[in-house]
C-alpha cells in the first residue's frame, strides 16, 4: 500500500466520521471515484411521513358533530390517527380515532364541548398536521 493509499483512506476515514456525526452517509471510494457518494439530509426528509388536516365547519355549536379529513403521505395504510387538542399550552388526545385508506386520505367525526376557540391537529405514524382552528359557540 502507497503512501497516498494511505493517506486517502485515513482521510475517507476521517470524512466518515465527521459524516456521521453530522447526520450524512459516505460510502467508501472506489478506484474510479474521484470523490465519495453522499447522502443529505435534504433526501431523507423527502420520504418523512406528513398530513394534513381540514375541518368541515370553523364555527359549530357545543357537542355539534363535525369532520376533520386530509390526506398523507409517506404513511402506511392502516395506520390509526389520533385527533389532539390543545389544552393549556400542551397537545391531548381524544377520543376521535382513525386509520389511513389506501390512497393515503383519512376522515373522522368530532365532538367539542371547550367553549371558545379550540385548535386541532391529527397525528400518527410519525406524521404530525397543521393546526386546525375550530370556535365553539
Amino acid at each position: 500500500m502507497s503512501v497516498l493509499t494511505t493517506l486517502r483512506v485515513r482521510t475517507l476515514g476521517a470524512a466518515a466520521v465527521v459524516a456521521a456525526l453530522a447526520g450524512v452517509a459516505v460510502l467508501p471510494a472506489t478506484a474510479n471515484a474521484a470523490t465519495p457518494l453522499t447522502v443529505t439530509a435534504a433526501s431523507a426528509k423527502a420520504t418523512a411521513p406528513t398530513a394534513s388536516a381540514h375541518a368541515s365547519r370553523s364555527t359549530v355549536s357545543a357537542w355539534q358533530q363535525f369532520q376533520v379529513y386530509g390526506l398523507t403521505t409517506h404513511v402506511k395504510a392502516g395506520t390509526r390517527l389520533t385527533l389532539q387538542q390543545e389544552q393549556h399550552g400542551r397537545w391531548v388526545s381524544l377520543p376521535a380515532v382513525t386509520t389511513v385508506t389506501r390512497n393515503g386520505s383519512y376522515e373522522l367525526r368530532a365532538v367539542l364541548g371547550l367553549k371558545g376557540t379550540n385548535h386541532l391537529r391529527v397525528i400518527g405514524g410519525g406524521a404530525v398536521s397543521n393546526t386546525v382552528v375550530i370556535s365553539v359557540r
